[in-house]
């Protein structure tokens, strides 16, 4: 008996520390701002997240995430995680897995729309991050 306790106490240790930054959480459209321009998250096929040691930031452009991790000391760490919703869907991407389909009209005009297999003229996560980052912001991208 006091083994099966411990195994089912293990498990629930297990799954609430992984539970809460493996998954995204709810943006709420319209009210959550994008932690790097300020500009409240509105677009749901565009929209991203970012969970650092259990702490979600949202983002109304992939390119507004990649920059704003960028600033970060924790950019590198094992326990970040990016999300993007699929362009098409709505639904949410793991980033790093997605692919991206360049010159679509995003709301910071970064340009990338995902999607969760490769299509022709797609390009992978580090790809798109590279020609985000390449790119200068314009004015009005500016953080706050």
């Amino acid at each position: 008996m006091k083994k099966y306790l411990y195994i089912v106490n293990l498990l629930i240790i297990l799954l609430y520390g992984c539970s809460s930054s493996e998954v995204p959480i709810d943006i709420k459209w319209d009210r959550d701002t994008c932690e790097r321009c300020k500009m409240v998250v509105s677009d749901r096929y565009f929209a991203a997240q970012i969970s650092i040691d259990k702490k979600h930031y949202m983002f109304d452009d992939l390119g507004c995430a990649i920059h704003w991790l960028q600033t970060q000391p924790v950019a590198e760490n094992s326990n970040t995680r990016i999300w993007i919703t699929d362009h098409r869907t709505g639904k949410w991407l793991d980033a790093l897995q997605s692919y991206y389909i360049a010159e679509k009209i995003t709301p910071m005009d970064y340009g990338f729309g995902a999607v969760a297999e490769k299509e022709i003229g797609s390009v992978d996560f580090q790809t798109a991050k590279l020609r985000i980052l390449a790119t200068k912001p314009h004015q009005h991208h500016k953080q706050h």
